[in-house]
């Protein structure tokens, strides 16, 4: 397991008294194959890693030297024991973790059909913990004073997470990096139109929308990137995120709109890209970089972890992107 505690010279101004980055939402255990192009029932061999978006998230600032905690609950049962063991081995903070006693802690499976097919099969039943997060138990001094926070849509799609999740993202006040992950899984919703008004309420609060395309259609009705951007821009937003896949990234904000050309990399694994992109745009903004550099910087983590297996163990340092992106000048 790689530890969280490495250093960055460049990480910038911590939050005063607080936490550099506090994400919220879910967490689980997910076991992938250790076979590419095998179908999962004939797969003979796994291995297990801490998983759930946001957790990931704060996994990745841990990895670029921040300091992060993650407020989500587990199941209080032995997969539950060892999200609180990866997080503290990761050097993300679990006072905020929980357990829901009569809950299973959700486990997710994938397949690996390199490069870019990697179906996901979620055990979240009868209802996953991290749904049971509750505003009356957030802690929103902490939430309040941290330099990002971090909310997903998939915390808005259940109560009584839902009203925890508003509730975390009105204690921030607008702040700026109030951060609104798109992330829609359309398994965790009746209708995109449901989610969408949802997603409506928390854009209210957000200063940082990350999503792509299909995520930005269904918060804002728009897919084509640059009208998607600017939907989220006329909702507030002050930085727009939009990954468009293989043309690469979409970043609009004050002052202007720049774009990120995608990084080739030879995929194994698609699906922690995401996550490694967010630690590494928290790790950015809280150093004050221009947008472009940020992007590029997150984009490079992102391409990182798709050459590597894991997810949350496969996060870069702030030297493996440096060195990643050097490289690829070079070529």
């Amino acid at each position: 397991m790689r530890t969280g505690a490495e250093s960055s010279a460049d990480a910038g101004t911590s939050a005063i008294d607080g936490f550099d980055v506090v994400t919220m939402g879910r967490v689980g255990v997910d076991v992938y194959p250790r076979q590419k192009g095998v179908a999962l029932e004939d797969v003979e061999t796994f291995a297990k890693y801490l998983g759930g978006s946001p957790t990931n998230v704060a996994v990745a600032a841990a990895r670029h030297g921040r300091r992060p905690a993650v407020i989500t609950r587990t199941g209080d049962d032995p997969f539950g024991r060892f999200v609180h063991k990866a997080l503290k081995d990761y050097g993300v903070d679990d006072r905020f973790v929980s357990a829901v006693p009569d809950l299973p802690t959700p486990v997710t499976f994938c397949e690996l059909f390199p490069p870019d097919d990697f179906p996901l099969y979620f055990y979240r039943f009868p209802k996953a913990p991290d749904m049971e997060i509750r505003a009356d138990e957030l802690d929103v001094d902490a939430i309040a004073s941290a330099g990002v926070f971090w909310a997903t849509v998939t915390g808005l799609s259940e109560e009584p997470s839902r009203q925890a999740t508003l509730g975390a993202l009105e204690a921030r006040g607008r702040r700026p990096l109030t951060v609104l992950d798109l992330d829609y899984r359309p398994m965790f919703w009746p209708s995109r139109e449901n989610a969408r008004s949802w997603v409506a309420r928390a854009l209210e609060h957000a200063t940082v929308a990350v999503g792509n395309l299909d995520e930005c259609e269904v918060a804002v009705g728009e897919r084509e990137p640059y009208a998607a951007a600017r939907a989220l821009r006329d909702r507030g937003v002050t930085l727009a995120v939009v990954k468009q896949g293989p043309k690469g990234v979409l970043a609009m904000d004050d002052s202007g709109a720049v774009e990120v050309p995608p990084v080739p990399v030879e995929v194994v694994n698609g699906l922690g890209a995401g996550d490694a992109f967010g630690g590494a745009l928290c790790h950015g903004l809280l150093a004050g970089w221009d947008t472009e550099r940020v992007v590029r910087f997150a984009n490079a983590a992102g391409a990182i972890v798709a050459t590597r297996l894991a997810c949350s163990d496969a996060m870069p340092t702030p030297a493996e992107v440096h060195e990643f992106l050097g490289l690829q000048e070079d070529e």
